[in-house]
């Protein structure tokens, strides 16, 4: 704001426009739009405006919002989705929420509780351990095939000496 008073000061003195923005380093149009608020707010207009909007297209009417939180306090188990329904069935005229937008309503007035989720933990395959050189095989397969690792034991194999294994799977 010291820059702004500074700004509208040295031009009410005269100075050229143009030399100010230039000095300032700011556009003429800023420059313009300081000195004309100053000469409209006084001090007041030369101060940081909020940047807020002053409306939002896309906000729900608030009778419906209270809607939404008026069914909600009466049947406290019911979801977005059935609060849903009874909006189309209740108001046919006016564009119906999606269930995200009613689920967030209730969110923001803490009326949704929220659950844990349950992790499920991958099992790995039990290999039994080798006691000799190559005795255990293991190998995952990266072009696609079954996706899952394999396991070959040499102990539990017939001769395995020059063979080749191509296009194993074991299913669960």
């Amino acid at each position: 704001m010291d820059e702004r008073l500074q700004f509208v000061a040295r031009r009410l003195a005269g100075e050229a426009m143009v030399e100010l923005c230039r000095e300032f380093g700011i556009s003429r149009k800023t420059g313009y739009k300081i000195f004309d608020r100053y000469q409209e707010c006084g001090i007041q207009g030369l101060t940081d405006r909020s940047r807020r909007p002053y409306r939002y297209d896309h906000q729900l009417p608030f009778q419906v919002e209270n809607f939404i939180l008026n069914v909600k306090q009466e049947h406290a188990s019911w979801g977005a989705r059935k609060i849903r329904e009874r909006l189309i069935r209740r108001f046919s005229g006016i564009k119906i929420p999606a269930k995200s937008t009613i689920h967030a309503v209730l969110d923001r007035h803490g009326l949704v509780e929220r659950r844990g989720r349950v992790r499920r933990r991958a099992q790995g395959t039990p290999l039994s351990l080798g006691q000799r050189p190559n005795e255990l095989w293991c190998t995952d397969s990266p072009s696609g095939g079954c996706g899952s690792a394999l396991a070959l034991n040499a102990s539990n194999l017939p001769t395995l000496s020059k063979t080749v294994v191509t296009n194993a799977c074991i299913s669960p």
